[in-house]
Parts: C-alpha cells; structure tokens; sequence
C-alpha cells in the first residue's frame, strides 16, 4: 500500500503584508515613523513620570533655571518647568493636527470622489475648488479666527471653542489637494474593466463606488492624510505665533516658541525646543508620507 504524500497547507498570504514589506524597506520611512511614535508615546505617556503641575502654576524661586535633572529643559521667567509645557503643548498640538487632519481627509475625499464620478458635479464641486485655491490662506484663517472665537468660546468655553475654532478652521481651508488628487484617480478609476462590469449588470453607483473606487484611491487619501497632519501643525503653530491660536496659559509648541523668540539671545533653548519638536514631526510624516506612497503603489511594490 502507497502511502499518500502529504499535502502542504499554505495560508495565502495578505496584501497588507506586503504593503508592510514594502514600507519596511524604505529606511526613511521607517526611521520617520519611530521618530513620530516616540513623539506620541511621550506626549502621551509623559503625564504618568512628569508633574504636569509644575508646567503651569508659577514658582518664582526657580525662574530661569538651566536645564537639570529636576528641570530637563530648564524654566521659564515665571519658573514653570519647560519640559512639562513641552508635553502638554504636544498633546493639543497633535490632537490640533490629527482632528484637522481627519476633517479635512473627509471634505476632500467626499468631494473629490463626488466630482469624479458623477459628471454632472465635476464642473461645479471643481470651480468651489478653484475658488478655495485662490483664497490666500493666512489671512483668511485670521479672518475666521477673529470672526467666530468670540461666539464659540462662548459657547463651549475658552479651550474648547479654541480648539473646535482652530481645527475646523484648518479643515476647511486644506481639503482641496485631496480633492483634486482623488478626483483625477477616480476619473481613471471608473472607465477601468472591473468597473464598466459592475455598472453594466446594474450595481448601484454608490456600491461601486464604496466597493470598488475608494479601496483603490486608498494609496493618495493615505499619503494626503499623513502630509494633512504635517500642515495642520505648522498652521497651527503659526497662528499660535501671531497670538491667534489658544490663549497664553494654554501651551501649544507654537506658543511656546511665540513665548522663547524674545529671549533668544538670553535663553536660545526656550525657542529651540518648540522649533525642534514642530521640524521633527512635520519631517517625519513627511517621510512616512513617502513610504507609504510607495508601499500603496502596486507597480512599486511589485519590484
């Protein structure tokens, strides 16, 4: 009797994982993405080691300390430890940057696969594009700003109508690249076989498009998302510099760096450290932007 040769069972092997392998071999990416996960880890973790108290009440006896073990980074003039103004300003800044990042991902996407795919909206949903482009960004956002934080701040509190005035209004101001960079996939998208086949045995347009175009613009939201968090932290920065984003004793890195300029020549790091955290995030997604461009891209990939 012929014993029967054994039959090798093989899990098929998922996409993702080689999406993974594909980002793991771009150095960059890997090395931006450890730098942004040891950011977040500290932001996050960094209240359960460090007294947060010491970051926000004042302590004359010890204003202007250099940096030491008790104080890592040192104090400011009114002797509030840096280090946990550094933590906390981490904290809103990237929760600034990821809820904006979030609102905007969704204006964008929406109406880019909106003009895409449906003919009739491409004419109007890109001329409201166009007109958003042209808008100069600086000073329509201090023009919102003034508008709205008095009533909103009325509403919900200081922080909180700061911090939904501050997001929504980097939201609605950023979303247009998205917009235009899914439109034009989804224009090639829909005229593609798999695509004609679904239509013609009468698939409802928003099944095709939930089933079968947004997995496959997946690539350009995902990249878009990771440059989205890079520009709502600069902009945010930047509007905390001008004394338009959160109030004074509310610390964000652009704040501090607001509050480090004028004592540059005294106490350089009290504007350096801000200024390094802001470079250091805003790179580092932009490289984990670029591995994950080239992991999402199946022609790239497939090398």
């Amino acid at each position: 009797m012929i014993a029967a040769e054994p039959v090798l069972v093989t899990r098929a092997r998922s996409q993702w994982w080689d999406v993974w392998d594909q980002f793991r071999s771009h150095k960059g990416a890997m090395v931006g993405a450890a730098i942004f996960l040891a950011i977040i880890a500290l932001v996050v973790l960094g209240p359960l080691f460090v007294d947060m108290e010491s970051g926000i009440k004042s302590n004359m006896r010890a204003r202007n300390e250099p940096m030491s073990l008790q104080y890592p980074l040192g104090t400011d003039r009114l002797g509030r430890d840096l280090f946990a103004r550094m933590i906390a300003g981490g904290r809103v800044s990237l929760a600034v940057g990821l809820t904006a990042m979030a609102l905007s991902l969704l204006l964008g996407t929406l109406i880019g696969v909106l003009a895409g795919y449906f003919k009739r909206l491409d004419g109007p949903l890109m001329r409201l594009t166009d007109l958003f482009l042209a808008l100069p960004l600086l000073p329509l956002l201090l023009v919102m700003v003034l508008l709205f934080r008095e009533p909103l701040t009325a509403i919900f509190g200081v922080e909180l109508g700061i911090f939904i005035l501050i997001v929504s209004a980097i939201g609605i101001t950023s979303w247009m690249q998205t917009a235009r960079i899914v439109r034009g996939d989804v224009l090639a998208l829909k005229e593609r076989e798999f695509v004609l086949a679904a239509r013609s045995i009468g698939t409802p347009s928003r099944r095709i498009v939930t089933r079968h175009v947004l997995p496959n613009v997946l690539s350009p939201i995902m990249v878009s998302a990771t440059l989205g968090i890079a520009t709502a932290i600069i902009t945010e920065s930047a509007l905390s510099f001008l004394g338009l984003g959160f109030p004074p004793d509310f610390p964000t890195w652009g704040r501090l760096l607001n509050d480090g300029v004028p004592f540059l020549e005294l106490y350089p790091g009290r504007a350096f450290w801000p200024g390094l955290a802001i470079s250091l995030v805003v790179l580092s997604i932009n490289y984990v932007g670029d591995g994950l461009r080239d992991a999402l891209d199946p022609r790239i990939r497939g090398r």
